[in-house]
């Protein structure tokens, strides 16, 4: 029999400290959100996942090492947003080449996923979103997460997948410190969680969720990062791993006494076995004299933030007001979100115009939207991609159409720079917090609801459809900027569609708005993704509320409209000093604030 999860009380192992101190359990890893120094750098949402990609620096190997093994330490402590059950997007600077590299590991949708897959057969209807879409086997797609790995370290690294795994393997049989973040989201998936036997064993092992304090391990992870160590990639793609994956899919390991309707998925072993991570040119843009990177689709944040950045080129942002600033940040974003819900998709399904998108004559067009006093009514609509020229001349614009946003607000990003000068921009993600709620019996780890990012309802022409094997539209947005061809900043963020605002206002921030870089990371936010209020953290609201509805904006919190407290991103960045002087840069606050490291304090 597999062992579970466990937990144990941390005055315990504070009693074994005493007792025996060869046997003493982990104790908190301290955080710190920003770190200045040399020789490297390793910045994530987590203290013991941050320590574990420094190490990694430490002991000779390179960003993408590192990147990996941060990686999976942060599917030990942050299973919830993401693991090897779920997908992500991979971004790599080379400074010996000096050429940026992109890896597509999104998840796919199976081979015999139906266009109504997220209708109930029962009602002729949509399922609703929570709990039956976000709870089920229908919403999971194939993992892409350690493809992703592998393909990393055998194009740019210098370890094995085995050695790269072993840190976070430790870390899981070892086990580490729960904080309030941890401790929250379990008790928040309580009744998805409880829903699945596999899942209740693991996170109410003790009959209530990991307290605070206590020591959390998982030897289940721990041997499944031990098996892959061992075997590769085979038994999770091709071996009895990819057949366990499948069976809890399509028959999900529900408890007795759930009443949750949780629908099947129709995963097989050939969509496992046919999985490939996909290497993709990155998006780029120019924006004010420097070189903005992206990722290119299936997501749209290369394509997304490139656009808005194209837009706002125009304007000479840090001549003016703050507010005045902040109106034209979100109405570039609303009309870049506009092109994206008309036009981005999976492009091996999809024909995106991405150099339409990316066109500076395109981004003129758009411009000429904009009332720099007064903000547009919303939603706006698309621009035509077929005919533009970059003059303002009258034209007739589309409909407005505003899709639901179905994207969640988890996911992680990590950010790291090694001594060579080599980058890597990394997001990933199970999507949901808890992903589908689904664990995969005596393996530990959480099964990703990615899917749920498909339109539910298929239109032909929407180009985030459902399809078979295609992967959808993501928001992901891990991004470097270059000036005169090194580094300037790298930085992402989890958040859903948040991604791309939270993204495009941290370097409008850093590159117009004279903040440092962590002053922009721990900066209120405000998202506008083309819908009629913009929604704002309650510090943005005070700050600058009253001055943005002044110009016609509609400005409101999260909790105005749903019921409890919303951040808006978790952003992870360096920034690239002269000298080789690294600036790691974490959030201070949001998602219990994250963690920044670097090699050396001082120059060596």
């Amino acid at each position: 029999m597999r062992r579970l999860g466990t937990v144990v009380p941390l005055a315990l192992a504070t009693t074994l400290l005493v007792a025996a101190p060869a046997h003493a359990g982990p104790q908190p890893t301290p955080k710190r959100p920003t770190a200045v120094g040399y020789g490297g750098a390793v910045t994530s949402v987590d203290a013991d996942a941050s320590r574990v990609g420094l190490r990694v620096l430490r002991s000779g190997g390179n960003a993408v090492d590192a990147a990996v093994a941060t990686a999976a330490a942060l599917g030990v402590t942050e299973p919830f947003s993401a693991g090897i059950g779920g997908g992500g997007y991979f971004v790599y600077y080379d400074a010996r080449t000096g050429r940026i590299s992109t890896i597509d590991g999104r998840e796919t949708a199976p081979a015999a996923m139906p266009h109504d897959a997220f209708i109930d057969p029962a009602t002729g209807e949509p399922y609703n979103f929570s709990p039956e879409l976000v709870t089920s086997g229908v919403s999971v797609g194939v993992p892409g997460t350690l493809a992703t790995w592998q393909r990393a370290l055998r194009s740019w690294g210098t370890r094995s997948l085995a050695r790269s795994l072993a840190p976070a393997e430790a870390l899981a049989r070892r086990g580490f410190v729960v904080d309030r973040t941890f401790h929250d989201q379990v008790v928040q998936n309580e009744r998805r969680f409880k829903a699945f036997v596999p899942t209740r064993a693991l996170y109410y092992a003790g009959g209530h969720a990991p307290r605070v304090g206590s020591v959390f391990r998982n030897r289940d992870l721990a041997d499944t990062y031990d098996l892959l160590a061992d075997r590769g990639l085979r038994p999770f793609y091709r071996g009895r791993l990819a057949g366990e994956i499948v069976r809890a899919v399509r028959r999900p390991p529900t408890t007795a006494s759930t009443t949750l309707p949780v629908p099947p998925g129709t995963m097989s072993r050939r969509d496992l076995a046919r999985y490939r991570a996909v290497d993709r040119a990155p998006t780029h843009v120019g924006y004010r004299g420097l070189d903005v990177y992206g990722m290119a689709p299936s997501s749209s944040g290369g394509s997304t933030v490139g656009e808005a950045l194209n837009i706002l080129e125009r304007y000479d942002l840090g001549s003016l007001p703050r507010a005045e600033a902040l109106h034209l940040y979100l109405e570039a974003s609303a009309l870049a979100f506009a092109d994206r819900g008309a036009y981005v998709g999976d492009p091996a399904q999809v024909d995106v115009p991405l150099d339409d998108l990316l066109s500076d004559d395109f981004a003129a067009e758009r411009a000429c939207s904009i009332d720099p006093a007064h903000a547009a009514d919303k939603p706006v609509a698309a621009g035509d991609v077929s005919s533009y020229d970059g003059s303002c001349a009258p034209s007739t614009p589309a409909a407005a159409d505003r899709a639901t946003d179905t994207e969640n607000v988890e996911t992680t990003n990590l950010t790291v720079a090694d001594r060579w000068g080599n980058v890597v921009e990394y997001t990933l993600t199970i999507e949901q917090t808890g992903g589908s709620g689904i664990a995969v019996p005596g393996r530990g780890f959480l099964l990703n609801n990615e899917l749920t990012d498909f339109s539910a309802v298929y239109d032909p022409a929407d180009p985030n459809r459902i399809e078979p094997l295609k992967r959808p539209r993501s928001s992901m947005a891990p991004t470097l900027v270059m000036r005169d061809g090194r580094p300037l900043l790298a930085v992402g963020s989890p958040g859903g569609s948040t991604i791309i605002t939270t993204v495009l206002q941290i370097l409008v921030d850093r590159l117009d708005l004279a903040m440092t870089l962590p002053e922009a990371i721990a900066a209120a936010r405000a998202t506008q993704r083309n819908t009629a209020a913009d929604l704002a953290e309650p510090a943005f609201v005070e700050e600058y509320g009253d001055a943005l509805r002044a110009l016609g904006h509609d400005v409101r919190t999260y909790e105005d409209i749903f019921t409890g407290t919303h951040e808006i991103g978790a952003a992870t960045g360096i920034e690239f000093g002269p000298g080789r002087l690294l600036t790691a840069a974490a959030e201070p606050d949001r998602r219990g604030g994250g963690s920044a490291t670097v090699l050396h304090p001082k120059r060596r």
